[in-house]
């Protein structure tokens, strides 16, 4: 499969992701990571089974996952890494968070399925 074809596919894959998160429905969600998954935030480190256990729970919910800018794929044999801005909306513990962020996603192909094993969110800045 040639790059381009690969880009499409992850950019494609990324949006069903986003779909699933907006559902709420855990297991959904977990069909797109790898048994490792972590988020790396500007709170910290979380792993794929805390994360699931929030969405669970109840304690975290989303209504809005949409991307903001024209993404951005590099694709290296196996592994293949997506770049985009999202706009969010979050429920957690309680409260509404609305985010603009910056959004890296690391991608592995593994028994020939992409699976996200990274995501990392960087807040955009006010004076982007």
């Amino acid at each position: 499969m040639d790059e381009d074809a690969v880009a499409r596919e992850i950019v494609a894959l990324a949006r069903e992701w986003n779909t699933a998160i907006v559902s709420d429905d855990a297991d959904r969600i977990a069909e797109f990571m790898t048994d490792d998954w972590v988020i790396v935030s500007w709170t910290g480190v979380t792993g794929r089974d805390d994360f699931l256990a929030y969405v669970r729970s109840g304690a975290l919910g989303h209504t809005r996952m949409e991307p903001a800018s024209e993404p951005r794929v590099r694709v290296l044999g196996d592994v293949a890494t997506l770049v985009v801005r999202v706009l969010s909306t979050a429920q957690f513990g309680g409260a509404d968070i609305d985010a603009d962020e910056w959004t890296s996603d690391v991608f592995v192909r593994a028994d020939g399925r992409w699976r996200c094993a990274l995501t990392h969110i960087t807040p955009v800045s006010p004076t982007s």
